[in-house]
């Protein structure tokens, strides 16, 4: 009886009944690196949107400041740890290029942005964002002091600014070799160190990092330090006001902007060479160049949008200025003489 039974369900099986349907497995994300320095910030949000939209994930890999970066993205290049990187500045950026380690990419986002931001003609790296290096002042001590501002790189040497200066050391320090770069395009490669002698003997002050320089020896930023100008960034007063203890009506600070006395600097993005995932890169350079990551930057980085059309929030219209004449240098120029420049200020300044 159960061997008929057995022949008997084996037949019905045979006369066509449906097997079970195969599901498929919906497939995972894809994965998608992007190298960038200790200061990126971007609101997580706006990330997991682009996740969501593309069926990926993005992993953020910092790897220091811009400098330092750059040397781990070239000692990597033949396996490349990312797929993406940013952050890179013009300071840098010969390097990066010489190493040959990124692949172009004519992002259709480039045709918004202005020429001046736009430095390497095969867009191997693309402008996100720019911010300029200058000089910020106590408001309450000069006005304490009645005394006027300094309204040129060679006032600064005049006895009355006398040990009230602090930088950061070019050799260890962004903003302190942008400070550099832009006596040295003022002044000429041959004539500025007779500048910075005469700095040095006004009792210039210098400190490793900006940190310090700007929370320790500032004495508008912590109203303890002892110097009331610092080299610093056109939207530093903006951050004293998002980050102040109690609302404050105004910035205590305020910076400089007065003709070659700003270095600009601007970041780029580039798709690192080797990436097997060229179409994602290509929409993650896309979604940095997006007017909701640009509109995003000033908050997150302190830094201001290269898209023109990019709206800022009302706390850098108020208390950030955009210098009229920044000092812009070539990056090759600036590669080519880096460490000699920062030797020769080392042996002028720090001897």
């Amino acid at each position: 009886m159960v061997t008929w039974m057995v022949i008997f369900m084996l037949a019905l099986s045979a006369c066509g009944t449906p097997a079970p349907a195969m599901t498929s497995t919906p497939a995972g994300p894809e994965e998608l690196t992007v190298m960038v320095h200790d200061s990126f910030s971007v609101t997580e949000q706006l990330v997991k949107d682009f996740e969501a939209q593309n069926n990926v994930k993005v992993t953020f890999l910092k790897a220091g400041d811009a400098g330092s970066m750059i040397n781990r993205a070239v000692l990597s290049k033949n396996a490349p740890l990312a797929d993406v990187l940013y952050g890179v500045d013009n300071t840098f950026l010969s390097r990066a290029l010489n190493e040959d380690i990124f692949e172009s990419y004519d992002a259709p986002a480039l045709a918004q942005i202005p020429a001046s931001f736009k430095v390497d003609s095969q867009n191997r790296v693309l402008p996100v964002d720019y911010g300029d290096v200058c000089l910020n002042y106590d408001k309450a001590y000069f006005s304490e002091k009645g005394l006027v501002l300094p309204e040129s790189l060679e006032e600064l040497t005049k006895p009355e600014y006398k040990g009230l200066l602090v930088m950061e050391n070019p050799a260890t320090s962004s903003p302190g070799l942008a400070f550099l770069l832009a006596t040295i395009a003022h002044f000429g490669p041959d004539e500025v160190w007779n500048y910075w002698a005469a700095l040095r003997d006004n009792d210039l002050v210098v400190v490793n990092d900006w940190s310090t320089a700007y929370s320790v020896n500032f004495s508008g930023s912590s109203g303890k330090g002892q110097q009331p100008l610092v080299v610093s960034y056109g939207s530093s007063p903006a951050v004293e006001v998002v980050y102040a203890t109690s609302p404050v009506a105004d910035a205590p600070t305020a910076p400089i902007v007065a003709a070659d006395m700003c270095f600009r600097q601007i970041e780029f993005v580039g798709i690192l060479k080797g990436t097997s995932h060229r179409a994602l890169a290509e929409k993650f350079v896309d979604f940095m160049l997006s007017t909701s990551f640009q509109e995003d930057m000033p908050l997150q980085m302190y830094v201001y949008p290269v898209d023109p059309a990019a709206k800022l929030p009302e706390v850098f219209t108020k208390y950030s200025e955009i210098p009229v004449q920044p000092v812009l240098m070539p990056p090759d120029i600036i590669n080519a003489n880096r460490d000699s420049w920062i030797q020769k200020w080392t042996e002028t300044v720090l001897r």
